[in-house]
């Protein structure tokens, strides 16, 4: 390995790949309660026959179906960015920022496992 190759070791990524596989673990089931909720038509049994209520549940289903998708949505995002993480790990280039070419803090890292920007290039952006 060459002296100007900046990476994290075998130790730590071995150690980012466990709490990155933990977080997409959570991250399916949270996905799976997710689109149960949305398959779930919300009705147990408990109709309420005035019309007022009606509209207003139907309505409100119908918000909650789209916020139910959008979740849904950012979940699958998320999932893919993990797996996305877990490539790089295999490749040897997982915290190294892509912008600076310097390595992410672990401390980033481990709240932002998927993160390719250091926060020096994150500010850059901005």
């Amino acid at each position: 390995m060459s002296t100007d190759t900046v990476r994290y070791s075998d130790k730590d990524l071995a150690e980012f790949k466990e709490l990155i596989k933990e977080k997409i673990q959570k991250a399916q089931h949270d996905l799976e309660l997710i689109k149960s909720a949305y398959m779930n038509d919300h009705n147990n049994g408990t109709e309420d026959t005035s019309p007022t209520f009606k509209a207003f549940d139907e309505g409100s289903e119908v918000m909650s179906k789209e916020s139910n998708s959008q979740l849904a949505i950012r979940q699958e995002k998320f999932i893919r960015d993990l797996k996305n993480a877990l490539i790089r790990i295999e490749n040897k280039t997982y915290g190294v920022c892509r912008v600076t070419g310097k390595l992410i803090n672990k401390e980033r890292l481990k709240l932002v496992p998927h993160a390719t920007l250091s926060i020096e290039a994150k500010n850059m952006q901005q």
